[in-house]
């Protein structure tokens, strides 16, 4: 068993890695055996990952299997891999097309995960890299994906003021806040942010959504803030910037046109908006 800061992290993941090896689920004393661990430590591990959801206790066998907490990572694993490859060449279009960077990400809990990045060339390096999080409320990305959930969804993510964090720019500071902007990007289409995540960058998104209409990520571009209109939230999506800034239109068509790609190369089927309250 490797070296580790925090040897119980790692026995609970050889405990998980025995499991996913097993044809069928098995004895603790097999586990403890195979893994050269004490019993009272496999049943204390076993006992957490059944509170958790990765393993599965079946008492008539006396034996332990994988849960459906591992088979939700697994399956989320496979879905994003599966996924990043389909939009790759929409997101590679797209900014082709409009020179700025773009980005995929998908929804987890309250935050977004970054999962594919096309950076423009001479565009810099931003925070919004593969494998970073962020608090949804905060990116155009996660805007975009809260506003197809329903809004029970989106209350239970964020239970109260505490929830509610910055970084930069103060973005939605509470329930109430969030759900105007949400019902603002489902009227616009897209979602934007302005320096709520990088400081003179802002960002426009659009969600892609499966077969239930459900969002299972969404596309971004971010560009910089050079006479950009989102400082002005009174405007509407048809309002070009000034000449020495981006057309914010333009680039909220172009995401949503390639969001759209992606949401037919997956099957999805957009709802309307009125079903999400």
């Amino acid at each position: 068993m490797a070296d580790s800061a925090s040897p119980a992290v790692t026995q609970a993941l050889d405990v998980l890695r025995l499991l996913s090896t097993r044809p069928e689920p098995v004895t603790a004393t097999s586990i403890a055996r195979d893994l050269g661990l004490p019993r009272s430590t496999t049943y204390k591990l076993l006992g957490i990952l059944i509170d958790e959801g990765f393993v599965q206790h079946l008492p008539e066998d006396r034996r332990y299997g994988l849960g459906v907490a591992a088979f939700e990572v697994g399956s989320a694993y496979s879905r994003q891999a599966g996924l990043a490859r389909l939009s790759r060449p929409a997101l590679a279009r797209l900014v082709d097309e409009i020179g700025y960077t773009a980005h995929l990400a998908v929804l987890h809990g309250a935050d977004v995960f970054y999962v594919l990045e096309e950076r423009a060339p001479g565009r810099p390096v931003l925070v919004t890299h593969v494998g970073v999080r962020l608090p949804a409320h905060l990116t155009a990305s996660g805007l975009a994906m809260l506003a197809e959930l329903p809004s029970a969804q989106v209350r239970a993510l964020y239970p109260g003021p505490h929830a509610f964090v910055h970084r930069h720019t103060p973005g939605v500071g509470c329930l109430s806040e969030l759900r105007a902007e949400l019902t603002r990007v489902r009227s616009r289409g897209y979602a934007r942010e302005s320096e709520t995540v990088t400081p003179e960058c802002a960002s426009v998104a659009a969600s892609v959504v499966d077969h239930r209409g459900y969002p299972v990520a969404a596309l971004a571009l971010t560009y910089p803030m050079t006479g950009c209109p989102l400082a002005d939230c009174s405007r509407t999506s048809t309002d070009a910037a000034p000449a020495d800034g981006p057309d914010v239109g333009a680039l909220a068509t172009g995401v949503r046109a390639a969001a759209a790609e992606v949401t037919r190369r997956i099957r999805g089927v957009r709802r309307d908006p009125v079903t999400r309250s």
